[in-house]
């Protein structure tokens, strides 16, 4: 299931407030955004039609849930990523990451303990 940007931005805020109806999303996301209703409306109903959101009746509205985890998500768009951007390798990515992004002591930190870990599981 590919998710585009603009549906990320409501997967994330479904994902954290859940279950939302259309009006919460419509006024969380259309001032920011710049998106009319029936734009979110659409992307609501794009979500439902591709299995990533699951509606229910509540009333004259309708609840949305997440049926995806996001974890998951994440898991596919990093895999379609370094797939297209990086040929399905890793060890470049990371490295064009940790030289592009400014990084914390603490998140190099972070960083040096997982390569340690990785290293101590391969020997």
């Amino acid at each position: 299931m590919q998710i585009s940007h603009a549906e990320w931005t409501v997967m994330t805020l479904v994902w954290d407030s859940q279950p939302v109806d259309a009006r919460f999303v419509i006024d969380e996301l259309s001032g920011p955004n710049k998106w009319s209703a029936a734009t979110i409306k659409t992307m609501l109903h794009r979500l439902v039609k591709k299995g990533a959101l699951h509606h229910e009746a509540d009333g004259k509205r309708y609840l949305y849930r997440a049926k995806v985890r996001r974890g998951d998500c994440v898991r596919r768009a990093s895999r379609s990523f370094l797939d297209r951007v990086f040929g399905g390798q890793a060890a470049p990515a990371l490295l064009h990451l940790v030289k592009t992004s400014s990084l914390s002591a603490d998140e190099v930190a972070q960083l040096r303990a997982l390569l340690d870990a990785k290293d101590q599981r391969n020997d």
